[in-house]
C-alpha cells in the first residue's frame, strides 16, 4: 500500500484551520504586541526588546525539545494529531494572559510580561510544531504536500484576518476608550476561535506516512546536524520571519506616528477602527494578496523549482519594501501600492518552506533509514519564534537608538520618525537578502527530490507488502 495518499478537501481544510489557529495568535504577536507593550502596557522601548529577545531565544531550544517528544509521542491517534486536542484551551489562556494588563508596579508589570510570555511561548510550541510535522506524515507525495502547504497558509493568512480585525474592530468597541480592558476582552474572542479551529484540525486529519525511528536521541541530533539541506532551511526561516515580522510590527508605529491621510484618502473605511483603522486596513490587505499568492505556489513551484522560487520571491519583495523608505508621509496610495507588491513576494516564502522541510525530512530518511519527522519540523517553529524574537527585538531597539517615545502628547520629532521609517523599509530589506546566498547553497533540486520520493515510496511498499 503506498503513502502516496491524495487528501481530499476536507482534510486539506481542515488541516489549514490548525494554521489558523496558530496565526490568531501570531498576528496578534508580531504587529500588536510591542506596541502594546510600549503604549498600553508601560514599558520602555529598550525594556520590551530584551523581554521579546530573551523569551524567544530560550524558547527556540523548546521546540527541539518539542520536536523529539512528538516523534516519541504513542497514542491511539498518532504522534502529532493528539497534540491539537491536548493544548487548544491553553493556548486561548495563554493568547488572553498575554494582552492583560494587571494592576501592578512597574517592576511588577515586568515580570508579569516575562511569566505570561513564557507560559505563551510553550503552548505555542506545543500546539505548533507537531501541528507542522503532521504535514510530513498525511502524505508521502511531494505534490501534495507542496498543495497542503499551500492550503496551510492560506489558512494561516485567514487567521491574520481574524486577528487584525478583530484587534482593530474590538479593541476601542469593547474597552470604550479603555485599551487595557479593550485587549484583554478582544483576546477573549480570538481565544474561543483559535481553540475551535485547533479541535477541527484534530478531528479532520490523519498520519499515514510511518516514522522509522530510534530510541537514540543522540542519533537524530546527528542525522539533524548532517542533513545539509536542514541546516540551511533553518537560517532561511530566521531569515524571512525575521524579515516579516519587523514590517508586521513597524506597520502600527508606521500608520500611527508617520503616515498622514491628509486627503482622507480611504474615508469611511478606516472609521470602524479608530486611529489604527488606516493600519488595520493596510494589515488586511497585505493578508488578502498573502491568501491570493498561496493559490499561485503551486504553480510557480513547478515552473521554477522551490529553491529559485524562493530565491526569487525574496529579490521580489526586498526591493519593493526598501523603496517605500522614500515615500512621503502623504502618499498613502503609493505606500499601499509597494505594501501589496512586495507582500506577494513574502506570502510564498512560508508556504515554500514547510514544504521543503518536507524534502528534508525524506532526505535524511533516504540516507539514514530513519525519520525524525517532528525534529525536523521544529526548525519551523524555532525559525518563528527566533526570528520573531529578533524582530521584535530589532524594532524596538532600532526606535529606543532613535528616542521614540510613544506617548501621544510628545511632539514626533525628524529623528523619532527617521526610525519608524527605517524598521518599515530599508531594515528588513537589507536583512532579509542574506538568504539568497544562503539558498545557492541548497541540495536539494527538483530532480533530488523526487529521486528521494521515488526511492522512499518502493521502500515502504516494500515493509507494507
Amino acid at each position: 500500500m503506498s503513502t502516496q495518499t491524495k487528501l481530499t478537501f476536507k482534510e486539506k481544510i481542515g488541516y489549514a484551520l490548525g494554521d489558523t489557529a496558530a496565526n490568531i495568535a501570531w498576528r496578534t504577536i508580531g504587529p500588536f504586541l510591542p506596541i502594546f507593550y510600549t503604549d498600553v502596557f508601560g514599558l520602555e522601548a529598550a525594556v520590551a526588546a530584551t523581554l521579546i529577545f530573551v523569551i524567544r531565544l530560550g524558547d527556540g531550544v523548546t521546540d527541539l525539545i518539542m520536536g523529539n517528544i512528538a516523534d516519541r509521542t504513542k497514542s491511539k491517534y498518532g504522534k502529532f494529531r493528539p497534540w491539537l486536542l491536548w493544548t487548544a484551551l491553553p493556548f486561548g489562556i495563554a493568547l488572553v494572559l498575554q494582552f492583560t494588563t494587571p494592576d501592578l508596579s512597574l517592576t511588577g508589570k515586568i515580570i508579569w510580561a516575562y511569566a505570561t510570555s513564557i507560559f505563551y511561548t510553550l503552548t505555542y510550541t506545543a500546539n505548533n510544531v507537531p501541528y507542522s510535522a503532521l504535514m510530513g506524515v498525511m502524505t508521502s507525495d511531494v505534490k501534495e504536500r507542496t498543495e497542503l502547504s499551500s492550503y496551510r497558509f492560506f489558512g494561516a493568512y485567514f487567521g491574520g484576518i481574524i486577528a487584525t480585525i478583530g484587534v482593530i474592530a474590538l479593541v476601542d468597541y469593547l474597552g470604550q476608550g479603555d485599551e487595557n480592558i479593550g485587549y484583554q476582552y478582544t483576546m477573549y474572542v480570538l481565544a474561543f476561535i483559535l481553540a475551535g479551529c485547533s479541535l477541527i484540525t484534530f478531528y479532520t486529519t490523519r498520519e499515514r506516512v510511518p516514522a522509522i525511528a530510534t530510541n537514540d536521541i543522540k542519533e537524530d541530533y546527528k542525522d539533524l546536524i548532517k542533513n545539509r539541506a536542514w541546516l540551511i532551511l533553518l537560517f532561511i526561516g530566521f531569515v524571512f520571519v525575521t524579515y516579516n515580522v519587523i514590517k508586521q510590527s513597524a506597520t502600527m508605529y508606521y500608520f500611527t506616528h508617520y503616515v498622514n491621510d491628509e486627503n482622507n484618502l480611504f474615508g469611511s473605511l478606516t472609521a470602524w477602527g479608530g486611529k489604527n483603522g488606516l493600519a488595520g486596513l493596510y494589515l488586511l490587505s497585505l493578508l488578502i494578496i498573502s491568501m491570493i499568492s498561496t493559490v499561485f505556489a503551486p504553480a510557480l513551484t513547478r515552473k521554477f523549482g522551490k529553491a529559485r522560487l524562493f530565491i526569487i520571491s525574496i529579490l521580489f519583495s526586498a526591493v519593493t519594501a526598501g523603496a517605500m523608505y522614500w515615500l512621503d508621509a502623504n502618499e498613502v496610495g503609493t505606500i499601499f501600492t509597494l505594501g501589496i507588491i512586495s507582500e506577494f513576494g513574502a506570502g510564498l516564502m512560508p508556504v515554500l518552506f514547510f514544504a521543503m522541510l518536507g524534502d528534508a525530512a525524506d532526505y535524511s530518511e533516504y540516507k539514514n533509514g530513519r525519520r525524525a519527522t517532528g525534529l525536523i519540523y521544529s526548525a519551523g517553529t524555532f525559525a518563528m519564534k527566533f526570528g520573531g524574537g529578533m524582530a521584535g527585538f530589532m524594532t524596538l531597539m532600532i526606535l529606543n537608538w532613535y528616542n521614540y517615545n510613544g506617548d501621544e502628547a510628545v511632539v514626533k520629532t525628524p529623528e523619532m520618525l527617521e526610525g519608524i521609517k527605517l524598521n518599515m523599509s530599508i531594515v528588513p530589506a537589507i536583512f532579509v537578502l542574506v538568504g539568497i546566498v544562503a539558498l545557492l547553497f541548497y541540495p536539494l533540486t527538483s530532480k533530488k527530490v523526487k529521486e528521494v520520493e521515488i526511492a522512499l515510496d518502493e521502500r515502504r511498499a516494500e515493509r507494507l507488502s
